[in-house]
């Protein structure tokens, strides 16, 4: 473990707040906070908290010490001095002469202490920074203690490491807790550092450079304790010498973890995120992987996220994927049982009040492939990885000294099941199109950008698919998409770009095929090679997108939805249009088919038919120049339809959000013109 201190960043972050009114002590807190947070090895996503003891003057000019200490929510790693609440100190460290608080009891307390009222909750572990007596405080979940502590005689192991440490036992965070840590530094006033067994380590001192420097120092030689283990901790299976792809593998699980709801057609689905490190590989080839990986987790607090454990799939061979994907759908129905099991066991030492969360494990761990983090979203999936991750480096790791022994399935499940953490998900609001996968072709600019963003904006994981690379890396960054350059004319290209999406995200759910051209000319003028240009864009490039999404989602086995862009030159054909308006009558009777071969598996497939939009096919100078070969003005021209309305390219993207919503409509085209009667669907 190296220190990321430099005085001279240091330095710069306590002159930049000083211009914005932060105190010294807080700004130092600032850049002390973010340097142990960006350390993965010590923090993961809202994990550890820190703290400083100081002086604040609240709006009315009264002077108040206070513990300005970690919010509820924030990353250590990004925190901003707004996430480092203000709590009266002296009443907040008398909460701990109290009996017994309950964590909401706690909470209320602490809100009641805050210099302003609209800052976030404090942490949960405020009353323990309160109580030590030292100005700055860090508290993190290092990965090497806890492989350490997680042993059979873990506590020997840190007492001989650290002979002048504090241990405290594993107690639950909170309350009780801080009670517990008080009477230990009472019997121990000269204490440099605390060590919580199972859980994490506290460094302290009123110099804010040598509570980090304890800090990283201390990691630093568990780090160096656990590299006298085992160099090679696990025994490996033999793997088929025909291992599966991962573009094979991912849609299987993710298929399997499809939950069905009250709505027909609309499945609960998930987003996988795939890792395969060394260590990882390493880890699920291990011959015993179905004991450590389902012993529980590395930290208590992983169990929030990651459930109390995760789920061993078997080894995929291609040319045995049915086989896979039974052992797929098995495992993951066990986990269900079980997982049902250990809730009614539990919830009956809470009276049974406790309301059961999914049974859906969070981490698949694949023998040859890696492991996936599964969520509701691209992030949630990420961060279930990351903490997936940060289990396997623990295990390994106590399992080259010894043996991993995570805590009780009681603890564990109290964490998990904690009331202030099923406050925060029951806040949770999840958007229409969460949890699904979709591509966007030609989704650089225009119209295929705007669907993007309408199918973003209503929670779905994106991929822009482009041939333009420069202009939709950008693009993609701006509205955080995921992009992929892919020439859709090429079917070779299209089947790479489509297994890039199911590497991201584990699948496809939705495909918005828009990619086109407006390609011109009479029928007897044109030449071959604008014909094939055409039909290559028009046609084939819509069917190769839709056979690469199709075979995905029929691997998922949970339904899809397809929509098409074709054009009212199908129902309105115009002069001069004649390459453009065949190519895309080819792309109609496409759609139907789609529809005809792959409804009985509930995937959908309709079109929408949209007229005179400004996109990158109808430029300004072509509306002008449209408008004035008819003698009206530009407005006139784009309003001239029958309820006088201009169509945007927010009112298609609309007009596609609708169709991958609708579960039970296939084969269907929608019209978004402002009304145009010669375009009408017969």
């Amino acid at each position: 473990m190296k220190s990321r201190w430099s005085e001279a960043d240091a330095k710069e972050c306590i002159e930049h707040y000083a211009r914005e009114g932060i105190n010294s002590d807080i700004a130092i807190r600032i850049y002390t906070t973010r340097i142990l947070g960006q350390e993965p090895r010590l923090v993961l996503h809202g994990g550890g908290n820190t703290s400083v003891k100081t002086i604040m003057i609240d709006p009315l000019g009264k002077e108040y010490e206070v513990l300005c200490v970690k919010g509820s929510g924030w990353d250590m790693g990004v925190i901003e001095p707004a996430g480092l609440p203000a709590v009266q100190l002296q009443p907040l460290a008398e909460l701990a002469d109290m009996e017994s608080l309950s964590d909401e009891e706690l909470v209320a307390s602490q809100r009641r202490m805050l210099i302003d009222p609209y800052a976030p909750n404090p942490s949960i572990e405020a009353v323990l920074h309160a109580i030590v007596p030292h100005k700055h405080v860090d508290h993190t979940h290092a990965d090497a203690i806890i492989s350490l502590s997680n042993q059979p005689n873990g506590r020997e192991i840190i007492r001989d490491l650290f002979p002048d440490t504090t241990i405290i036992p594993y107690v639950m965070p909170g309350f009780v807790l801080s009670k517990v840590c008080r009477q230990a530094l009472l019997k121990e006033v000269n204490s440099k550092h605390m060590i919580l067994m199972n859980h994490g380590i506290f460094t302290y001192h009123d110099d804010p450079r040598q509570a980090y420097d304890d800090m990283i120092n201390m990691v630093d030689m568990a780090e160096k304790r656990l590299e006298r283990g085992r160099v090679k901790v696990f025994s490996g299976i033999e793997l088929p010498s025909n291992l599966a792809s991962l573009d094979k593998v991912a849609p299987v699980i993710r298929g399997a973890l499809a939950l069905d709801t009250q709505i027909e057609g609309r499945p609960n689905r998930w987003i996988l995120d795939h890792r395969s490190s060394d260590q990882v590989i390493e880890f699920v080839n291990g011959q015993n992987v179905s004991d450590y990986a389902v012993r529980g987790n590395a930290a208590p607090d992983h169990s929030i996220r990651i459930k109390r454990f995760g789920a061993v799939m078997p080894c995929p061979a291609a040319d045995d994927m049915d086989s896979f994907a039974e052992g797929v759908k098995k495992a993951v129905k066990k986990f269900a049982v079980e997982y049902e099991a250990y809730f009614h066991r539990n919830n009956s030492r809470h009276n049974g009040g406790l309301k059961m969360l999914d049974p859906v494990p969070r981490v698949i761990y694949v023998p040859g492939i890696g492991l996936f983090g599964v969520g509701r979203t691209a992030k949630e999936a990420a961060i279930c990885a990351d903490i997936a991750e940060a289990t396997v480096n623990v295990i390994t790791k106590a399992e080259g000294i010894g043996q991993f022994v995570a805590l009780p399935e009681e603890d564990l499940f109290d964490i998990e099941y904690w009331s202030l953490e099923q406050a925060k998900l029951a806040k949770t609001v999840e958007q229409p199109l969460s949890r699904q996968v979709a591509i966007v072709t030609g989704a650089a600019g225009g119209l295929g950008l705007q669907i993007a963003k309408t199918l973003i904006a209503d929670g779905a994981a994106v991929a822009l698919f482009d041939i333009n690379e420069k202009t939709l890396a950008s693009v993609a960054a701006e509205i955080g998409a995921f992009p992929v350059t892919c020439d859709v004319t090429n079917e070779k290209s299209v089947q790479d770009a489509v297994s890039q999406v199911i590497s991201k995200f584990g699948g496809v759910d939705i495909l918005v095929s828009n990619a086109g051209a407006a390609f011109q000319g009479r029928l007897v003028d044109v030449d071959q090679e604008q014909f094939d240009k055409a039909f290559a864009l028009n046609f084939w490039g819509h069917h190769y997108m839709a056979k690469a999404c199709t075979q995905v989602m029929e691997e998922q086995g949970s339904g899809g939805a397809i929509v098409f862009n074709v054009t009212k030159q199908v129902m309105n054909p115009g002069p001069d249009f004649g390459p453009y308006g065949t190519s895309k009558s080819a792309l109609m009777a496409l759609m139907r088919q789609y529809a005809i071969e792959h409804g009985a598996s509930g995937i959908t497939s309709n079109a929408v038919n949209a007229d005179r939009i400004r996109t990158n096919l109808l430029t300004d100078e072509f509306i002008v120049e449209r408008s004035k070969a008819r003698g009206i003005t530009p407005e006139e021209y784009m309003r001239g339809n029958l309820i006088k309305r201009e169509v945007t390219a927010t009112d298609v993207a609309d007009a596609f959000l609708h169709l991958i919503k609708a579960t039970k409509t296939t084969g269907a085209v929608l019209t978004v013109d402002g009304g145009n009667v010669a375009a009408m669907v017969r």
